[in-house]
């Protein structure tokens, strides 16, 4: 299983801004890329093209939108459909981000809608779920990864190819914060989800990518990707420099 080392641009970059930086970061990792690593970065909508172009000819590197409606067309003023994210070049969709949910109000339920749809329209998908800081301090972290991942994958087909899905760990409390969930922390949460998926997808899910999200930065990001069910990460603010996100990549790995 190769690890997926993952960039949200978020609302970052403009056209020419995120073809510089995908140019930089495909010639900081040329001929280093590690053979058990990929490389998926979530432009905006509208840099998905000029990042795709640069991906185009290079082994393990993959793009993907950070979100998409459930249906391939219609009256959906401001939505975007999977069918249109592959004719761009993206072979991802992200589902499910904390500020999805707690900033723009998405429901589990609508998560599920999507993470479906997007597999079902030809789309690999990378679910996000995690906890806020009062759930946590009220001790329903366990609860809340329960029902955001079972609801997250509902209309999953039980027979999905577990290279297509992959599940991000995010704790609410950790993104954009400087804050990081300790070593702890991680092997609890990701060992947690492990088990959901199990229950769901059986002996497949031990394919299933499960990544963690949350102030991953060069300085951190080889012990992250060191510990047990931790099959990459999703990286913020740390990936927007291709320097940095670069050796976020390489980090903890010997380069083929």
């Amino acid at each position: 299983m190769k690890k997926l080392m993952a960039a949200n641009w978020k609302m970052y970059k403009t056209y020419g801004q995120a073809k510089d930086t995908a140019k930089a970061l495909v010639k900081l990792l040329d001929g280093k890329l590690p053979a058990d690593r990929e490389v998926l970065v979530f432009p905006p909508f509208t840099a998905l093209r000029a990042v795709a172009k640069k991906f185009k000819d290079e082994e393990g590197f993959f793009v993907g939108g950070q979100d998409f409606w459930p249906g391939t067309e219609g009256a959906f003023t401001g939505e975007i459909a999977p069918a249109m994210l592959l004719d761009l070049g993206a072979s991802f969709g992200l589902t499910g981000h904390s500020e999805r949910r707690h900033v723009l109000g998405e429901s589990d339920e609508l998560v599920g809608r999507k993470t479906a749809f997007g597999l079902e329209a030809g789309l690999n998908v990378v679910l996000c779920v995690g906890e806020k800081i009062e759930e946590r301090k009220a001790g329903k972290l366990t609860a809340v990864l329960e029902r955001q991942t079972l609801a997250g994958l509902a209309g999953v087909p039980r027979n999905t190819a577990p290279a297509r899905l992959a599940v991000a760990y995010e704790p609410v409390w950790a993104i954009g914060t400087g804050e990081v969930a300790g070593p702890k922390d991680i092997l609890e949460a990701h060992a947690f989800v492990r088990r959901i998926l199990e229950g769901v997808f059986g002996s497949n899910s031990s394919e299933i990518r499960i990544l963690y999200g949350g102030s991953v930065k060069p300085e951190n990001a080889a012990e992250i990707i060191g510990l047990d069910n931790v099959d990459g990460v999703l990286v913020g603010g740390a990936s927007l420099q291709a320097e940095s996100f670069a050796r976020i990549v390489l980090a903890g790995a010997e380069a083929r």
